[in-house]
């Protein structure tokens, strides 16, 4: 399985903490000194060896100084902020020239905090089984507990 991770952001949601230069993903929010975007590296290299993350030009430097261990082919920079939906595609391009086009990929945010690294680590294994043998894309997501339109 291959893992993207998605660190981008208009920095808006967690105001004043997060700012458009220093979104949510790049913060330490949950008591110990690693921020969410670190936090989901190491959450990827439990199930991935293949991480790459994608991130937009502003907020690129600071991506590159919280994953220093990361090699700079592994960076995926957007010119500018585009949506979710633009830069998973620039994403799926990146890895469409290096990889088997029948490895399943794991799309992740990297500013989610999850405390169940064991179930996360087997929902996604089990997803990625899935996709590569039916072939098919594979969501995955909290069970909700209430309704919500948000």
């Amino acid at each position: 399985m291959i893992v993207c991770i998605i660190a981008g952001g208009s920095g808006t949601r967690l105001w004043p903490l997060s700012t458009p230069d220093y979104p949510k993903h790049l913060l330490s929010v949950n008591g110990d000194n690693s921020s969410l975007l670190q936090n989901t590296y190491k959450r990827a290299q439990k199930i991935s060896k293949e991480i790459y993350i994608i991130t937009e030009r502003s907020h690129a430097h600071h991506v590159k100084e919280q994953l220093p261990d990361l090699a700079e082919d592994k960076f995926i920079i957007e010119p500018g902020r585009r949506g979710t939906a633009s830069c998973i595609i620039a994403a799926l391009a990146k890895i469409a020239d290096k990889h088997d086009s029948s490895e399943a990929i794991a799309i992740l945010s990297a500013d989610h905090y999850i405390r169940d690294v064991e179930g996360f680590k087997h929902s996604f294994k089990v997803a990625g089984d899935v996709s590569e043998k039916e072939g098919r894309i594979v969501l995955v997501g909290v069970e909700p507990d209430h309704p919500a339109t948000g």
